[in-house]
């Protein structure tokens, strides 16, 4: 099954891909490498999911929000790399939760965008290294900002 028969399948409604908000490119693509810029937990109504997680958000909140990031960087890939069907894997994903100062479950947030990515790219293409941080605040008081890099098909 292809990823963008799995997005299908799944039934998910993508956020429209986000433009930048400053200086830098959405993504980047050197060799057979997309570099994906740190997006936001953007909704299909253009709204974000703002707040701290650990304080103004529960952890599933945040996990949702972290969901919400990954469906917003498969838009990105969507538009800027020709489709989910040219990314043959994922490789690395950086998440940062706005994390209020008690907070320690930042990888059972990021896991809202890595379970996802799973579930399109599968269990072997679909899970890269990891490392998921908590700080503040971040851009906006968004919940949630995520980088990843993928390696694309030939």
């Amino acid at each position: 099954m292809t990823p963008e028969s799995r997005l299908t399948e799944l039934h998910l409604e993508l956020p429209p891909a986000p433009l930048p908000v400053a200086v830098y490119k959405p993504v980047v693509i050197v060799d057979r490498m997309a570099y994906v810029s740190g997006h936001g937990p953007i909704r299909v109504d253009k709204t974000l999911i703002t707040g701290v997680v650990g304080r103004d958000l529960t952890l599933d909140e945040g996990k949702a929000a972290a969901r919400q990031v990954g469906l917003a960087i498969i838009a990105t890939l969507r538009k800027h790399v020709g489709g989910l069907n040219r990314v043959k894997r994922v490789v690395k994903v950086l998440g940062m939760v706005n994390s209020a100062p008690d907070f320690y479950d930042h990888p059972k947030v990021i896991n809202g965008c890595s379970e996802l990515f799973a579930d399109i790219w599968g269990p072997d293409c679909g899970v890269g290294a990891r490392s998921a941080v908590g700080m503040g605040p971040l851009p906006g008081n968004i919940a949630v900002e995520i980088e990843a890099i993928f390696e694309l098909n030939e």
